[in-house]
């Protein structure tokens, strides 16, 4: 157990590097990008979805709770929300790219062009079946108010992005630990029989997963990924329905919580049909 404890500690201590890395730099995309993202779902026009499903790859909470609030005020399509909230990858991306030496950036951008045309594709039908009004009612704010965001306006993202990593190698820490545990006392086998292994009930639990409004989801579907105890179509299927705080914003800033409510039930079900032909075609990385 000891061991156990000593391999969870010094894997984890040695992706922090990496994450700090990947934080800095995200946080300075967001500082120095936020308003030209904002400005161009503005004005994305039936072309919102694609312009959504490019810009919401980039891991922050920022953009999908934006998306929430322009769609809050009308300004983008519902289209648009949904893509956005399907290419968002939240802590994915970090994680990932702070395991390359195992995943491959070639591996890494195929997940991120997999989401983003997921994401495109859902929102262009949705847009077209649905016929939206664009009624703008000025611009809409930053809406990154949950409890694990702090990228204020004016603050320090050397702060921010210490804050970020420290969080996210806690969660990453604790799934480790679980998971070397199992392996510990019940062998490498044990991962193969898992529910989120196995086809359909996989895809179903992983997308219900990515619905938490928490940066935890993400964390846990990618870490369970990369050890062995989820499927890759599983794995999409949460990714995709994993929106960060975007979801929280909007029931935040939209009234009509029956049409959120929908929204998330549409959400879930683009993630499980996604992660079921996946599943059904064989693919994986």
């Amino acid at each position: 157990m000891l061991d156990v404890i000593a391999d969870t500690l010094v894997d984890t201590a040695r992706l922090l590097p990496f994450l700090f890395l990947t934080y800095l730099a995200m946080e300075y995309l967001e500082h120095k990008a936020a308003d030209r993202v904002e400005k161009a779902l503005e004005k994305g026009g039936r072309l919102g979805p694609v312009i959504g499903g490019i810009l919401g790859i980039v891991p922050q909470c920022g953009f999908s709770a934006a998306a929430a609030g322009l769609y809050a005020g009308r300004v983008i399509t519902l289209g648009t929300l949904i893509s956005v909230y399907l290419s968002t990858s939240d802590e994915m991306l970090p994680i990932l790219i702070s395991e390359a030496d195992r995943v491959g950036f070639g591996a890494i951008f195929k997940i991120l062009a997999l989401k983003a045309a997921v994401g495109m594709a859902a929102g262009l039908v949705i847009d077209i079946l649905i016929h939206p009004k664009h009624e703008a009612q000025g611009h809409i704010h930053e809406f990154c108010e949950h409890e694990h965001c702090h990228c204020e306006e004016g603050g320090s993202i050397w702060k921010s992005a210490m804050i970020h990593t420290l969080q996210i190698a806690f969660f990453i820490l604790l799934i480790s630990f679980a998971l070397n545990v199992l392996l510990f006392f019940f062998g490498e086998e044990v991962l193969g029989r898992l529910i989120l292994n196995r086809p359909v009930a996989g895809e179903l639990l992983a997308a219900l997963v990515g619905l938490l409004p928490n940066c935890a989801a993400s964390v846990v579907l990618t870490r369970l990924y990369l050890d062995g105890a989820m499927s890759f179509a599983a794995c999409m299927s949460g990714l995709l329905t994993g929106a960060g705080v975007g979801s929280l914003v909007l029931f935040r800033v939209n009234r009509n919580k029956k049409e959120n409510i929908k929204i998330l039930l549409l959400l879930y079900g683009i993630g499980v049909a996604a992660g079921l032909i996946l599943e059904g075609i064989g693919y994986s990385l």
